[in-house]
């Protein structure tokens, strides 16, 4: 099993590999055999990307480096696929692109959409019961759009887990996600990670606590 969470060494930043955990990923396969795999293309993304860090690193915010890697790409349409409840910052992130010469198409998670009853979730189920109607999350049909508008790259805004999953299953375009869900939190989901110990304990027996099944890996503090 792979384990490079559990690795506090980290010996792959340094250019070795742990010679104590025989499932080491770079025990199995070489530097010179993963880079072969890389397309010409792919090769350039990720020297672009590693220039974007140089130049950036603690001083661009994510929606700097993203514009600074866009713009060495070549990425000059760009797509934009938001959450129906991050609308506001939806309008401001296209403006901002906009002001930096970039185009842009946005398309909303509810667009061609039908209502959560097409799916099989009934009125009980919808996140406010009290509603007559839903209408369901289309991540597939913002994929058709953007796919249909000609974009070089998209960028995906606050969409809810899951729909993101199928949304970049069915991009045809390169991606990158700008920023999560997390309504808890702020959309900062990190925020449970570094309070997982104390704040928010409970994550490590979620599935217990919920479903009532043991988990094999129990973690408790």
């Amino acid at each position: 099993m792979l384990d490079c969470a559990g690795c506090a060494a980290k010996y792959c930043s340094r250019g070795g590999v742990n010679g104590e955990d025989e499932n080491c990923p770079g025990k199995k396969h070489s530097p010179e055999e993963v880079l072969a795999m890389y397309s010409e293309e792919e090769k350039k993304d990720v020297y672009t990307s590693s220039l974007v860090v140089s130049r950036g690193y603690g001083k661009y915010t994510r929606v700097e480096e993203t514009m600074d890697y866009c713009y060495n790409m070549g990425y000059k349409h760009l797509g934009l696929a938001f959450c129906v409840t991050l609308s506001r910052e939806a309008e401001v992130v296209a403006r901002i692109l906009k002001s930096n010469g970039f185009s842009v198409d946005s398309v909303c998670c509810k667009s061609c959409s039908s209502s959560k009853t097409a799916v099989g979730l009934t009125r009980e189920q919808f996140a406010d019961p009290g509603k007559e109607y839903e209408s369901l999350c289309n991540p597939v049909g913002q994929a058709l759009l953007l796919n249909e508008s000609g974009c070089d790259f998209v960028l995906v805004l606050g969409l809810c887990v899951g729909h993101d999953t199928l949304l970049i299953k069915h991009l045809e375009i390169p991606c990158t996600v700008l920023a999560v869900k997390d309504r808890v939190l702020a959309h900062d989901p990190l925020g449970a990670v570094y309070t997982a110990d104390t704040l928010y304990k409970r994550q490590y027996t979620f599935i217990k606590d919920h479903y009532g099944e043991e988990t094999p890996d129990a973690h408790t503090k």
